[in-house]
Parts: structure tokens; C-alpha cells; sequence
């Protein structure tokens, strides 16, 4: 087995991040399946890797945002990581860190899926608690409480 600091999908995930980093369209689609999709708590799910790409493209640049891996565990065909990410938000304008975990599905050393999580002082509203359009009860999780 290969070390987790040496991993394929380790250097996958810094390759995406250096793409949503920089704003390098290209970058991020040569490390996406086709039909990725990106769960998040505070919106609805991007899918397809040319919707994702542009997201980050335009997101990225209007906060400032750069992402760092900071811890990886890999079990094929997963990882779970902890990230960092400076940032700017709109809304005070003060640069400030925000720190999170995420999950990644991999598909022939591609990024199948990714659930992220991180607890953003902007998102009070409870929805905010849980990924927006996961299938939860389809994969077996409890069953949805809030709406």
C-alpha cells in the first residue's frame, strides 16, 4: 500500500486545489470525472466537471480564496481531508482563515464526489446544518430531520 503522503488521490486533491486556488479552468478538469459532483452546506450541489471548474473559477476570485490539504486518510476508493482556506468574505471584507474537512469519492484516480463540510460564522441558518441534495436515506444515513 502505498504511503498516504505519496498517494495518487493526495496528489489529485492538490492539483484541484491549486486549479480552484488559481482559477485554472484546465487544471481542475484534468483531475474531475465527468460526472462529478460537489456537495456543499450552504447552496445546492454543482454537477458535471465543466459546471464545477466554472464555479471555482468564478467563486474563488471574488473571495480571495486559496486551499491548502492539510491532513489526509485514504481508503480506496475514498480520502477524507482536513483543509485550510484564507479568505476574504464579502461580507466584512476582513481576510480570515476558514478550516474544514471533506470527503472524496474517486473513480479511476479521478474526483468523483466531494462532501464538504466546514462551519462558516456566515451560514446560521439550520439548513446550513447538513448537505444540500445528498442522498441520505438512499445511502443508509438517518433519516432527514430538518427542511
Amino acid at each position: 500500500m502505498k504511503s498516504q503522503k505519496q498517494h495518487q488521490y493526495r496528489n489529485t486533491i492538490q492539483q484541484y486545489y491549486y486549479g480552484c486556488s488559481t482559477a485554472d479552468f484546465d487544471l481542475m478538469m484534468s483531475t474531475f470525472d465527468p460526472d462529478v459532483v460537489h456537495y456543499f452546506v450552504d447552496h445546492s450541489a454543482v454537477r458535471g466537471a465543466a459546471a464545477l471548474a466554472n464555479y471555482w473559477v468564478k467563486v474563488g476570485p471574488k473571495t480571495q480564496a486559496s486551499w491548502t490539504l492539510d491532513h489526509i486518510l485514504v481508503q480506496e476508493p475514498e480520502a477524507v481531508i482536513e483543509w485550510s482556506m484564507p479568505w476574504t468574505p464579502p461580507q466584512d471584507q476582513k481576510r480570515q482563515m476558514l478550516r474544514g474537512t471533506e470527503w472524496y469519492l474517486f473513480k479511476d484516480d479521478k474526483i468523483a464526489e466531494i462532501r464538504s463540510y466546514h462551519n462558516n460564522y456566515y451560514l446560521h441558518d439550520p439548513k446550513n446544518r447538513e448537505l444540500w441534495d445528498f442522498p441520505y436515506e438512499e445511502r443508509g444515513y438517518p433519516r432527514q430531520i430538518l427542511k
